[in-house]
């Protein structure tokens, strides 16, 4: 894992990295949120380019079975993270065409309506005043669909390649059992 930029934990049995209320079984169960919160934090970090690892230092010996089902839960994990900011993601852009084209609507409506008004009332200063103010509306009703397709997308997309990139990581248990105190 020297090619890896490695993220270690460190916990004194593994059921510390689980959600303690999560009811699912070991394989399936969720993170603890302190525990993720740390493993995804370190990992934004590390250049997106660069493979990550996951070494979890324990001080009580796991089992086999335990090391081969914490391995499978981060991986389910963090899949699951990946599929949920991708639905995530098709829900914003959606909801991006649905106001795109209701703006679009509104701006042609708002622009018909400017140029009606400035032909009936003709060469007054009113008129001019009511042209551009629905110009104006019309272009602010295009706001928030610019804004979702041109910037609220990306960070949803980041979140969904780390999790990829969380998913895919070896995980590696470290047993380093503690000496007892001398009495």
């Amino acid at each position: 894992m020297s090619d890896h930029a490695t993220i270690e934990v460190h916990v004194a049995e593994l059921r510390q990295l689980f959600n303690a209320i999560d009811p699912s079984p070991f394989r399936e169960k969720d993170l603890d949120p302190r525990a993720e919160e740390f493993i995804v934090e370190w990992a934004r970090e590390v250049p997106a380019d660069r493979a990550l690892a996951l070494v979890v230092h324990v001080d009580r010996l796991p089992g086999l079975d335990d090391e081969l089902a914490l391995r499978e839960a981060v991986r389910e994990f963090f899949s699951h993270s990946a599929q949920m900011s991708r639905r995530r993601l098709r829900r914003l852009f959606a909801r991006g065409r649905r106001s795109l084209a209701i703006g679009i609507a509104f701006l042609a409506i708002s622009l018909l309506v400017g140029d009606i008004l400035a032909r009936v009332l003709g060469g007054w200063a009113v008129a001019e005043l009511a042209r551009e103010s629905l110009l104006i509306g019309g272009w602010v009703a295009m706001w928030r669909p610019m804004e979702l397709f041109l910037y609220d997308w990306w960070p949803i997309r980041a979140e969904a390649r780390l999790a990829d990139r969380l998913a895919a990581m070896p995980v590696r248990v470290v047993s380093e059992p503690r000496a007892a105190a001398a009495g």
